[in-house]
């Protein structure tokens, strides 16, 4: 059993209309996942299920050996956190409240001095009294990232994490995840479009396509049997074949 493990995982928004159909994968702590594939694929849905934000149609979601229901979700969601290029933090508040904020919501002990921490960790404590508003696209980013740190947490679900981010941030935040992964054991499912990206960081790798899983397994072992000298011909060449 993996720290989360998804079984025949599916999600309808509409009869006869699935988002994801039968997915299963198990991540182990300590690993780093990669979720690919095009546009509608299906990744933003699986991370919205995991987080318990919507109701699976069919199958089941275990997170640290527990089945995630409503009853559950909030012990489970303490020990994990979610970062994404789509979400926003509150524009009024400064950087600082932000942090607090989500400090007091997990119950973090030393609020003060995590959310200290959280903003070094991605160069944002010079800004910590600027209001959220005021911050460009990738220091929104960043301190999506300094949020999703802030309950040190087991599980970390990212969702084009980096999009936006300037290269040399962007190469620090990659370098944090697999400290991270290497070093406490954090676990990761990340999705991203960037496929050297994706190829740097992930342990494993799960393509999906119209909301079906192609392929699943060890990222240099796939590209192995596949004949393919990295990530990104592997990745069309999976499409391609759609298996």
């Amino acid at each position: 059993m993996g720290i989360v493990d998804i079984e025949g995982l599916g999600k309808s928004f509409e009869p006869g209309s699935y988002a994801l159909k039968n997915v299963s994968f198990s991540l182990s702590r300590g690993q780093i996942l990669g979720i690919l594939g095009p546009n509608g694929a299906g990744k933003t849905t699986l991370i919205h299920l995991i987080l318990g934000l919507i109701l699976p149609t069919e199958g089941n979601i275990r997170v640290f050996g527990e089945l995630l229901s409503p009853a559950t979700r909030t012990g489970i969601l303490k020990r994990m956190n979610f970062a994404s290029n789509y979400v926003f933090l509150p524009q009024t508040l400064t950087l600082w409240e932000n942090l607090m904020v989500y400090a007091i919501m997990y119950e973090v002990s030393e609020p003060a001095r995590r959310c200290s921490e959280a903003l070094r960790m991605f160069g944002l404590y010079e800004m910590r009294h600027k209001r959220a508003r005021t911050l460009s696209s990738g220091q929104m980013m960043r301190l999506c990232l300094a949020k999703a740190m802030i309950n040190t947490p087991e599980v970390l679900l990212l969702d084009e994490p980096t999009a936006g981010l300037d290269p040399e941030i962007a190469r620090r935040t990659r370098r944090l995840l697999v400290e991270l992964s290497r070093g406490k054991g954090l676990s990761v499912i990340y999705t991203s479009h960037n496929l050297w990206e994706m190829q740097e960081v992930s342990d494993r790798v799960l393509f999906l396509k119209g909301g079906k899983a192609l392929l699943e397994g060890p990222s240099g072992e796939l590209i192995g049997r596949y004949e393919v000298k990295n990530l990104e011909e592997l990745f069309f060449k999976v499409l391609e074949s759609g298996r």
